[in-house]
C-alpha cells in the first residue's frame, strides 16, 4: 500500500480553495483531506498550491508538426480550408517514427503546462497511399505509447472517417483516414480496447470526425456500438457555416438535430467546437444532458467564431476545452478566452460568473471546466480532487510572479486569469510525479526525435 499525505500552504478540493490541510493519497486515488492519515509518508510542499490537473478533452497531437506554418495570407480570403493544406503536407510526408517523435513532442509540452489527462482525437490510420498496416491501430498505438512515456492519463478517440463530405469527390489527401465501413472501424477500435486493457491510465472512445466525414448510416451504428460498451462518443460539431450548410443540404436538418435524430446525443456525447448553435440546438444538447468541448485557441486561429458559452452554461450544458491543433498548450488560457471573447461581444465584464459574490466564484467555474469538465467528457471521474478521484494535481508556486500574493479567496482567479506555466512546479498522475522542477526529465530524449522530424519534414 502506497500513502503519502501531499501538505501545501493553499489546496483546491472541490472547487474550493482551503489552507494547511493535507491532501491524503493512497495508490494513486485521493483518500481525504484533513490531518495527516497515519503511517503516511510526509510530503512537505513550502509556498506551494495543489490545484487540479488540467485536461486537454480533444487533442490532434501531429498538428504540433504544423505549428507556425500556417499564420500567413495565400489567398484574398484566407479560411479554414487554406489552413488544411499545411495540415495535408504534413499527413503526406509523416512517418509512424515521426508521428510517435512529433505526438511525444506534443504530450510532454502538455505536462509542462500541468495537463494530467488528454484527450487524443486520433485519425490518421493508413500509411500514405491509403493502404492499412499489418496491424490497422499502428499509428494509434504509437501515439498512445508516446502519451503514456511522458506520463500522462490518455483516452484515445479513435476517429472514423469514410468521404471528403456530401456530394464531394473522394479527395485523395485524406486517404490516411478513411477506412472501408463503419463495421471495420468498429472492429479496429474493439481491437483497440482491448490491446489496452492492462493499463489503468488508457482507455479508448469512439469519434465519428463529423457530419461531413460521416454519412448517417456510421454515426447512427458507431452511436449505438458506443453506447453498449460505454464509450465517450465524440464528434466535431458546427465548427464553421459551411459545415452547417452542407449538413442542411444533405438531411434538412442543423448538425446538432441530426445527431438528435440518430440518437447520438446522450449524456456520453462531447459536441467538440459547437460554435455556431441555433436556440434549438442547445436545447438538444442540453435535454440530452450532452457536453461541449470549446477549444477557443484553435476557433480564434481559424477564424470559425466563438463559442456561445453563456448560452450553453445557462442552458445546463457541460463545457470541457480541448487544445485542438496544439497552437498553444494552455487549458488555462483557453477557459480564459471562454470569458474573455464574451466579454468583447458584449462589453461587459465577468460574464460567466455563476454569481453568489465570490471573489473565487468565476474562477472556480472556470477552473472546473478545464479540469473535472474534462473528465467526465472523457467518461472518467475526477478533476475536482474529492475523496475517491484520481490523484492528477499540479504544484504551483506561490512565489512565481504571476501569482504571487494569492489567498483562499483568489487564489482560483488568479490561477486561470494570470498564472504563467512558469508557476508549474510539479505534476502529478495517480500521485506519481511527472514534472519536477518544471521539467520531465525526458527533454533530451524527446527533443532530438522531434527536432529531426521537424527538419526532413520543411526542409
Amino acid at each position: 500500500m502506497n500513502l503519502r499525505a501531499f501538505v501545501p500552504e493553499l489546496l483546491v478540493s472541490g472547487a474550493r480553495t482551503q489552507k494547511n490541510l493535507a491532501l491524503n493519497v493512497r495508490d494513486g486515488v485521493v483518500v481525504s483531506m484533513g490531518e495527516p492519515l497515519p503511517g503516511a509518508e510526509l510530503i512537505r510542499l513550502k509556498d506551494a498550491a495543489i490545484l487540479p490537473g488540467l485536461v486537454a478533452a480533444h487533442s490532434h497531437a501531429f498538428q504540433r508538426a504544423i505549428r507556425g506554418r500556417t499564420e500567413f495570407r495565400n489567398h484574398p480570403i484566407d479560411d479554414f480550408w487554406s489552413w488544411r493544406e499545411a495540415m495535408y503536407a504534413a499527413v503526406e510526408s509523416l512517418t509512424p517514427e515521426e508521428i510517435f517523435a512529433v505526438s511525444k513532442m506534443c504530450f510532454l509540452e502538455m505536462a509542462r503546462a500541468g495537463i494530467t489527462c488528454v484527450g487524443e482525437f486520433h485519425y490518421l490510420h493508413r500509411d500514405p497511399q491509403g493502404r492499412a498496416y499489418a496491424d490497422p491501430n499502428e499509428l494509434d498505438k504509437l501515439v498512445i505509447q508516446a502519451a503514456r512515456e511522458v506520463g500522462l492519463r490518455v483516452v484515445h478517440l479513435r476517429v472514423a472517417y469514410a468521404r471528403a463530405g456530401f456530394q464531394r469527390p473522394e479527395n485523395p489527401r485524406q486517404r490516411r483516414f478513411i477506412e472501408g465501413s463503419a463495421d471495420e472501424f468498429l472492429i479496429n477500435l474493439e481491437n483497440l480496447g482491448n490491446s489496452i486493457k492492462k493499463d489503468p491510465l488508457i482507455s479508448v472512445g469512439a469519434a465519428p470526425h463529423s457530419v461531413r466525414a460521416c454519412p448517417a448510416d456510421w454515426i447512427e451504428v458507431i452511436a449505438k456500438e458506443a453506447t453498449r460498451n460505454g464509450w465517450p462518443l465524440h464528434l466535431h460539431v458546427s465548427e464553421q457555416p459551411a459545415e452547417v450548410a452542407q449538413c442542411r443540404a444533405e438531411h434538412g436538418l442543423t448538425p446538432p438535430r441530426l445527431l438528435e435524430k440518430l440518437g447520438a446525443l446522450s449524456e456520453r456525447m462531447t459536441a467538440v467546437h459547437a460554435v455556431h448553435l441555433e436556440p434549438d440546438d442547445i436545447a438538444a444538447l442540453a435535454n440530452a444532458g450532452a457536453c461541449v468541448c470549446a477549444c477557443p485557441t484553435t476557433e480564434r486561429n481559424l477564424g470559425d467564431g466563438i463559442v456561445p458559452a453563456d448560452r450553453l452554461l445557462a442552458a445546463g450544458v457541460r463545457l470541457c476545452v480541448g487544445s485542438d491543433s496544439e497552437v498553444q498548450l494552455s487549458p488555462l488560457e483557453d477557459v480564459r478566452q471562454l470569458e474573455y471573447h464574451l466579454r468583447l461581444q458584449t462589453l461587459q465584464r465577468a460574464v460567466l460568473d455563476p454569481g453568489g459574490g465570490r471573489l473565487d466564484g468565476l474562477g472556480s467555474r472556470l477552473y472546473s471546466i478545464a479540469s473535472q469538465g474534462g473528465m467526465h467528457a472523457l467518461g472518467l471521474n475526477g478533476g475536482s480532487l474529492n475523496p475517491g478521484d484520481p490523484a492528477d494535481f499540479i504544484v504551483a508556486d506561490l512565489n512565481d510572479p504571476s501569482i504571487a500574493g494569492s489567498n483562499t479567496d483568489a487564489l482560483l482567479a488568479t490561477a486561470v486569469f494570470s498564472m504563467e506555466r512558469t508557476a508549474i512546479r510539479d505534476v502529478y498522475v495517480a500521485g506519481e510525479a511527472i514534472v519536477r522542477d518544471g521539467r520531465t526529465g525526458q527533454e533530451a530524449r524527446v527533443l532530438p526525435a522531434f527536432n529531426a522530424a521537424m527538419k526532413r519534414l520543411w526542409q
